[in-house]
């Protein structure tokens, strides 16, 4: 279904977009008509573009279907410019894809020393790129997932990220962790190791709340000796939480892979936020996992009703309307130019190339695979190719051919 199609569906015409973005009625046609936003102040029209509709009532499902139809739009305009050309764009070797990577979560390729050479940059900016909290690109997710987790940090909350593979769950819970140090707070992150963790124990290892008891004590008392017996185990717990407590410290208790948790598991954690010294609180919950967590915890979910009672999920959107400022504050932060790489028209095709509207599906079914790794591993074939092919510049004919 076409952009004018959708609009018209939810009772919103372009002269009333026209006046949200501050667009001309020719630059709204050519946009609706071709997905071709203006030349100056794209990112503030696209801004503007998604906050009307959001501010209209659309929900993100809607506003995801008018994204893709602008994204289709694009690659229509893109396939017959191409056709045009007598210059063939370079072209890269396409993975072989198996039915669970349809999703377009591209392999990843390193940027190559000659693609460096070309492009005149001394080092890779997508290696080792997060270092410090400044070298987090600050999106309006990112920015609120930042904020909710501080929050749940300083008040003993109990939350969830949720996310796709990359989006950059784990760094914002690192981040948390450098802020915390930065700013010399009293709050003490409690990490039980997830590192063989699965949801059953024909799969692997299940984090069981005992072992979540023990990463506890090892924290607080590295030294103490934990008793054998559940209820002694639990019960110097939470002494150790009320004696840190009553010396001013805050725990947080930061659990990643939470999308593997057993169902046990899950419900145990609302016992652990109800352990108090009075009418305090002493430890809060961070929960980091994919979108499977999100549908765990449903309220649908009989299994930990009462936890998706008590847990506030955040999920982390993809980049969309903010690709080109991400990229921007990659290259700024080793003093590169974005002009030096991306062509005027590169980060419309990067967003038309991460839409993702499964087999059969319509625009309403179209998501977004527009996330920080995945635009790192497509950039980094991109340039690759450029550079193989002399291309002075990553534009929409390189993405499209990677």
């Amino acid at each position: 279904m076409s952009l004018s199609s959708l609009l018209l569906e939810f009772g919103i015409s372009q002269t009333d977009l026209c006046r949200a973005t501050g667009m001309s009625r020719s630059a709204m046609s050519r946009m609706v008509a071709h997905g071709e936003w203006p030349a100056r102040g794209a990112q503030m029209a696209r801004q503007k573009f998604d906050a009307y509709l959001v501010a209209r009532g659309l929900t993100q499902k809607q506003l995801t279907a008018c994204r893709a139809a602008l994204v289709m739009a694009s690659k229509k305009k893109l396939a017959t410019v191409s056709s045009y050309l007598t210059v063939a764009a370079p072209e890269v070797p396409k993975p072989t894809e198996t039915p669970e990577e349809e999703t377009m979560l591209l392999q990843n390729e390193a940027l190559s020393p000659e693609a460096r050479k070309h492009f005149a940059l001394p080092r890779n900016p997508f290696l080792d790129d997060i270092q410090s909290p400044d070298d987090v690109h600050q999106s309006t997710s990112v920015r609120y997932v930042r904020a909710t987790l501080t929050d749940c940090a300083n008040h003993h909350g109990f939350v969830a990220v949720v996310g796709e593979s990359g989006a950059g769950k784990s760094t914002l819970a690192e981040d948390l962790e450098e802020r915390i140090k930065a700013d010399k707070r009293d709050i003490v992150i409690i990490r039980p190791y997830v590192l063989a963790m699965e949801a059953n124990d024909q799969k692997g290892k299940t984090l069981k709340s005992s072992h979540i008891a023990e990463a506890i004590a090892s924290v607080l008392d590295p030294q103490l000796k934990i008793k054998s017996s559940p209820e002694a185990r639990f019960r110097q717990v939470h002494e150790l939480l009320k004696a840190s407590r009553r010396a001013g410290r805050r725990h947080l208790l930061v659990i990643e892979e939470a999308h593997c948790l057993p169902s046990a598991t899950l419900k145990h954690l609302k016992r652990f936020i109800e352990l108090k010294d009075g009418m305090q609180r002493l430890v809060g919950v961070a929960l980091i996992g994919q979108t499977e967590l999100r549908d765990r915890l449903s309220s649908q979910n009989a299994d930990v009703r009462e936890v998706a009672q008590r847990c506030e999920i955040v999920e982390l959107e993809p980049l969309d309307a903010e690709l080109e400022s991400y990229l921007r504050h990659k290259f700024a932060r080793f003093d590169l130019k974005y002009e030096d790489v991306f062509a005027p028209d590169a980060a419309d095709a990067i967003r038309a190339r991460l839409v993702h509207i499964p087999r059969g599906g319509k625009p309403q079914d179209a998501r977004s695979e527009c996330y920080p790794l995945v635009v790192n591993n497509l950039v980094c074939r991109a340039m690759n190719a450029a550079a193989r092919a002399s291309w002075p510049q990553v534009d929409a004919q390189v993405i499209a051919s990677c």
